[in-house]
């Protein structure tokens, strides 16, 4: 079989298509081949060589797939050889077959493309749970999404109405992203610019916001904390920049805040808490098939085109959800 297959850190010079022997599924797995490969911008993070993402190498990337199973391990029962399916992988998504943890292995619903439902077992999958788990989202609550162009921001715009409804109000490091983030939902886009604070300010006439989602590591987080509303929660995803981030603020001004600072790791609940994440994929999966949820993706022509759009995540070009034909 063909896989993507990164030899070494650094870029786009190292990621190649390799043929590689077939895996078979060990007890609990399914075999998948593969359809449809998410990117997400783990994979560049793992691509630049951060430990916590690429372990060892070679590396395989990939960390979520739709297609139809080939065959399943010992132990596994509800899923057959035929099966339309989403799965959250650990790695080595990005090949024409991968293993998948059954649990992590969801059937699709007819009618929902493959393209459409490969974005669910990380992207829509991680914006439900930031939203309804480690968020606690009321409706009418004042949210703020930094990286409001990407996949995750405008899933998180998407998905916000159904819940509920609020105001949501996102951030983008290039105001050229600004336009596509507003398309998603967004009431309001502001790059990340000095003037940043008193649009913020505005935007929620003075009052704070109750919810932020924040992929920044640390670097947004005095910000944050400057327009979180007493009693809000803030919820940190992510740390682009790789390398260890800042501190995080004083006892003292979480204190006097009122604040709530949660962690989400995607990686982590597919360690520890497998069933929430496959019921996070299966609610997505059945807002797709409903109709009530969109979720555009832009679409790349097999595995050789992947790390062309893997520089585009790096580079902070991209704009929504990638996915790979295969």
């Amino acid at each position: 079989m063909r896989a993507l297959v990164m030899t070494e850190p650094g870029g786009a010079e190292h990621s190649h298509v390799l043929d590689l022997p077939a895996p078979e599924p060990g007890p609990g797995q399914v075999a998948v081949r593969v359809a449809v490969a998410g990117l997400n911008f783990v994979d560049v993070m793992a691509r630049r060589g951060d430990a916590a993402y690429a372990p060892s190498w070679p590396h395989r990337p990939g960390k979520e797939i739709a297609g139809t199973v080939l065959a399943t391990g010992p132990g596994v029962t509800g899923l057959a050889p035929g099966d339309r399916v989403v799965a959250a992988t650990h790695g080595g998504g990005l090949a024409e077959i991968a293993l998948a943890d059954a649990a992590l292995t969801v059937p699709v619903p007819a009618g929902v493309p493959l393209e459409v439902a490969a974005t669910a077992p990380l992207g829509l999958a991680t914006a439900l749970l930031l939203l309804t788990d480690a968020g606690r989202f009321t409706p009418g609550d004042r949210v703020l999404v930094h990286s409001a162009g990407g996949g995750i921001g405008g899933a998180v715009a998407r998905l916000l109405p159904l819940l509920g409804g609020g105001l949501a109000v996102g951030t983008v490091g290039r105001a050229a992203k600004a336009a596509a983030a507003r398309e998603a939902g967004y009431a309001a886009v502001f790059a990340r610019d000095a003037e940043l604070p008193d649009r913020l300010r505005e935007a929620t006439g003075g009052r704070g916001f109750d919810l932020v989602l924040d992929p920044l590591g640390t670097t947004a987080l005095d910000l944050d904390l400057d327009h979180l509303a007493a009693g809000g929660r803030i919820v940190l995803y992510g740390n682009p920049g790789g390398g260890a981030p800042a501190g995080l603020p004083p006892f003292g001004r979480l204190l006097g805040a009122n604040a709530t600072l949660t962690g989400f790791s995607h990686a982590g609940l597919l360690a520890a808490a497998p069933a929430k994440v496959a019921d996070a994929v299966r609610r997505a999966l059945d807002l797709l098939a409903t109709g009530a949820l969109a979720a555009p993706v832009t679409t790349v022509p097999g595995l050789a085109a992947v790390p062309a759009a893997h520089d585009l995540l790096a580079a902070g070009h991209a704009e929504g959800k990638y996915a790979a034909v295969l």
